[in-house]
Parts: C-alpha cells; sequence; structure tokens
C-alpha cells in the first residue's frame, strides 16, 4: 500500500526490510530528536531494537490497532520520517494517537504537513477512524503549526502528560474528527 502526495512524498507501512534505513535516520537524528521523546534503554536505538520495533509495527497494523508508515520522497525512495496512529481505540471512541517524526535536513519543507494530510486521508477512510488527537508540548511551535494546518482544534492542556526526555512535561492537546472533513448538510 502506498499513500502518495504528487508533490514529493509518500506513505508506506513499515516494515522488517526497513530496519537499516531506519536506524541510520534515528541513529543520524538522535540528538535533534532526544528534546521531544522519551529516554528509551540504549538497545532501542540498535539495529535490533529498530527491527523488534519494526516487527511490532507490522503486527500491530496487521491488527489494526496501529499504523506506522514510513515518509518517502517520490524522486530517491529516501526515508527521511515516520509517522503513526498509535494507541487505537474501537467501539464507541474510534480514535488513534498521532505521532511522527522527520530528519533535520528534511525540516521546513513541508514535507511533515504533507505526511498528516496523507495520514489523516488514511485514517477517515481506511482505518475508518472517527478522531484523530495529538499531543504537543507547547514550545514546539513548528508542531503545533503542523497540526493547524491540518485542520486540528487545540482542546486543552494536559499538565504532567508526558515524561519526555526524562522531565514530565505539559503538553497542548490537539483533535481532528471526521465531522471535521465533511461539508456541513444544508
Amino acid at each position: 500500500m502506498l499513500i502518495r502526495n504528487q508533490e514529493a512524498i509518500y506513505l508506506r507501512p513499515m516494515q522488517v526490510s526497513d530496519a537499516y534505513e531506519l536506524h541510520s535516520l534515528r541513529t543520524r537524528n538522535h540528538h535533534f530528536l532526544q528534546p521531544f521523546e522519551p529516554i528509551r534503554p540504549a538497545a532501542h536505538l540498535t539495529l535490533t531494537g529498530q527491527t523488534e520495533q519494526l516487527a511490532q509495527a507490522e503486527r500491530d497494523f496487521a491488527a489494526g490497532t496501529g499504523y506506522a508508515f514510513g515518509i518517502f520522497l517520490n524522486d530517491t525512495d529516501q526515508l527521511i520520517g515516520r509517522i503513526a496512529l498509535s494507541n487505537v481505540v474501537r467501539g464507541a471512541w474510534q480514535n488513534a494517537t498521532l505521532g511522527y517524526f522527520l530528519d533535520q535536513a528534511q525540516n521546513g519543507k513541508g514535507y511533515t504537513s504533507m505526511a498528516v494530510g496523507l495520514v489523516l486521508d488514511f485514517a477517515f477512510t481506511t482505518a475508518e477512524l472517527h478522531r484523530v488527537q495529538a499531543g504537543v508540548m507547547p514550545h514546539n511551535l513548528p508542531s503545533i503549526r503542523v497540526l493547524e494546518k491540518n485542520g486540528f482544534r487545540r482542546e486543552g492542556l494536559s499538565l504532567h502528560y508526558l515524561q519526555i526526555n526524562g522531565k514530565w512535561e505539559d503538553h497542548l492537546i490537539f483533535a481532528r474528527t471526521i465531522e471535521d472533513t465533511q461539508s456541513p448538510s444544508l
């Protein structure tokens, strides 16, 4: 399955065969991404750790409990990031949590905004979700702009929401529902 943006990027479900490329991307960007991520065991950033993470992503995708995609450049097929719908809850909620990261060298080109738009289309059509939410630290202005460009609304502030880089951080909660993609009835 490919989800393609004709301008620049495409999304493809992450596979174990992407482990080497993902490991390289994560290693190269470790210091750039660390202020926005939990502190993980050193084994997480090894090739074995990334392979295990991708094997779990494949199982989650097959089960419909999570959808992890690689963000690839159209012209070179280079992996430049990852975007995922995780913590999928069905039943009365039909919700997922959105998370993403992009290679520092590719920031500022609109790729993350494009990827969010593509994954939202997948979420509301193929995955048949009703709501997608994201939590962002209030000082992460670029990520807030990405969400706002994609029609997410700010729902509130959750205090001490996630332990990021060793500290319990507040997060602004953003969400978008399928109703936000539909035209109002006349």
